[in-house]
């Protein structure tokens, strides 16, 4: 059994959608980050970085109890103890690598601060919009390009590649982002959002969200 301590942000919504396209079993505890609960003695034990996603696998390497933290590690741990979306050909295994650091070295860090100051900064800070706003539609330029390469980003199957990317880009409208100039980020959204596992956590972290917001 998994635990997933986690939140409906990009980050934690990656490991949940690798969890449900797996199929391992696992229990997911909420970190309410309006609580304060990602600074908790308990979560910090689990994350020192005190952010989400972190699991305990009680399964772990050598049978024991085994906790990890940074959403990445965490999926490429589970693609492996499943056996799936991280194929075995070495090759394919370092184009995979490269797109997985695409996401989180460019993505997560470009589109985290463009989100941030686009919706929720306390004030407005022209320089920095722009900035990270300009940036975030270069990134998606560079997936439009690798999608005309390749059927998915990572290689020609779903990988988890896709999964990491898929809940920091799916966001499009934030970024008043044409999709239909970008025909290849299209039909590749469109497949993943066909996935019965990313429509379950989609809906998921939607509901969370509400019950978050309902008992602020």
């Amino acid at each position: 059994m998994i635990e997933l301590h986690t939140a409906p942000t990009p980050n934690g919504q990656k490991a949940m959608l690798m969890l449900e396209e797996t199929g391992l079993e696992y229990e997911l505890v909420l970190v309410n980050f309006g609580k304060g609960e990602q600074r908790s003695e308990e979560h910090t034990r689990l994350s020192l970085n005190q952010k989400v996603p972190a699991i305990v696998d009680t399964d772990g390497p050598g049978g024991g109890e085994y906790t990890m933290m940074e959403s990445n590690a965490i999926i490429i741990y589970l693609a492996e103890k499943s056996g799936k979306f991280y194929p075995d050909d070495t090759r394919i295994r370092y184009d995979i690598q490269q797109w997985l650091n695409f996401q989180g070295g460019h993505i997560g860090p470009m589109f985290g601060q463009a989100n941030h100051y686009i919706r929720f900064a306390k004030e407005d800070v022209p320089y920095a919009k722009e900035r990270y706003h300009t940036e975030v539609l270069r990134l998606y330029s560079v997936l439009e390009n690798r999608l005309g390469q390749s059927e998915y980003i990572g290689c020609d199957d779903y990988s988890i590649a896709d999964i990491a990317s898929y809940s920091w880009t799916k966001g499009w409208e934030t970024y008043d982002f044409d999709l239909d100039e970008h025909p290849n980020f299209k039909r590749w959204l469109t497949a993943l959002e066909a996935r019965p596992a990313v429509q379950k956590v989609n809906s998921e972290a939607a509901r969370i969200r509400a019950e978050i917001q309902a008992s602020a």
